[in-house]
């Protein structure tokens, strides 16, 4: 049974293309054909240029505790009818095709705020218990805000969870409170703790840097994460918050960022070829003195999504809450697994639809030759 690509999100108008003067994306040639056209008769998620996507990014909810400036506006956005959303089975069912009939690997939660469903033990136990198409065990994340870890790191862990990453924009509360609208800063360090103490290793912690709020925090950033024993991952600023918030002139770049830390940390590049398909460049601290305080060193990375696009090496494939397959966070089409799940579709007919929409996958996020926003808003796609 084929599937057929359906518009992103509740039925509107498309957002008019604009130029975001990114950099052009890493290109690869298209193999002829369209549609399914040319497809090699393999089960994986390949798509048109190569790619193949083993790494899968599971939204549990659209919902979030916290309102980040650049994520989601202060008030205003309607949740997700509960009707819409997977159910826990139907997500376990989906995951486990997605491991079994299509080479998928990698499994990370998100959300919105994942912590906030309440079956997400359950979710990850069952997932935990799945293996790859080599006898290994599934690779199972979380990426998270850490406000509820404290009291569900534990559980996690038993259920068969991995490691986390924890979204932590700022080095203090008065900062933290201005771009997140809560003031939650003490429970998000405190929910990191859990999840070290849980043994959710190595926890990674997010950072997106903005002009005249955070940007100037990176150096503290990556102090505190060092001497906890995180590993800080700062991340460019994309255009998939707000409709008309995001301007390129106002992304903190990954020079900018490097540049920041090396006035006070001795930074050495890893080698290219340790990356692989990770989206993040890597550098080693090596361990010294920083802002007057001794630390041990680490590392750090950069997710330069919009100055240096990784497209071209891209493992993903992305299932929303509502059960909508995109290829790419930037997609202008989904694939609607939830329609063929409720219809009675078989795990066959539901893989086949999966492989078409990756198929179709596009060459680069096309934020680079002009851009219309997703007409849904991050928090309902997915990180």
């Amino acid at each position: 049974m084929n599937a057929t690509p359906v518009p992103a999100g509740p039925a509107a108008p498309p957002n008019p293309a604009v130029p975001l003067g990114m950099p052009a994306v890493r290109r690869r040639v298209a193999r002829e054909g369209a549609g399914c056209r040319g497809r090699p008769d393999v089960p994986g998620l390949i798509d048109r240029f190569g790619r193949t996507a083993v790494d899968l990014r599971v939204s549990l909810t659209d919902r979030c505790n916290l309102r980040c400036r650049y994520c989601m506006p202060a008030e205003g956005i309607e949740p997700m009818p509960g009707e819409r959303i997977l159910t826990d089975e139907e997500v376990v069912r989906l995951v486990r095709i997605g491991v079994q009939e299509l080479g998928v690997r990698e499994v990370r939660f998100t959300g919105g705020e994942p912590l906030l469903r309440k079956g997400l033990e359950g979710i990850v136990a069952a997932t935990s218990r799945l293996t790859t198409w080599n006898g290994a065990p599934v690779e199972t994340s979380l990426t998270t805000n850490g406000l509820g870890l404290v009291h569900r790191a534990t559980g996690l862990k038993a259920a068969g969870l991995d490691r986390v990453n924890v979204s932590m924009d700022s080095a203090d509360r008065r900062t933290y409170a201005m771009l997140t609208r809560r003031d939650r800063y003490g429970d998000a360090v405190a929910g990191a703790r859990a999840a070290a103490r849980a043994g959710l290793l190595p926890v990674k912690v997010n950072a997106v840097l903005m002009p005249g709020v955070n940007d100037r925090q990176a150096p503290d950033l990556l102090l505190q994460s060092l001497l906890a024993g995180y590993r800080l991952r700062f991340i460019e600023r994309m255009p998939l918050g707000p409709p008309g918030t995001w301007r390129a002139q106002d992304v903190v770049t990954a020079d900018e960022i490097l540049g920041m830390l090396r006035r006070h940390f001795d930074l050495a590049p890893r080698p290219a070829e340790e990356r692989g398909a990770s989206p993040a460049q890597e550098w080693d601290v090596a361990p010294g003195r920083a802002l007057g305080v001794e630390h041990p060193g680490g590392s750090v990375g950069v997710i330069a999504s919009v100055t240096r696009p990784f497209c071209g090496d891209c493992d993903r494939t992305r299932l929303t809450a509502d059960g909508q397959i995109r290829a790419c966070l930037f997609a202008a089409a989904e694939t609607d697994l939830r329609g063929l799940l409720r219809s009675g579709c078989s795990d066959e007919e539901i893989a086949h639809a999966w492989r078409l929409a990756m198929w179709g996958k596009q060459a680069g996020h096309g934020t680079d030759d002009g851009f219309s926003y997703p007409t849904r808003p991050m928090s309902a796609i997915g990180g």
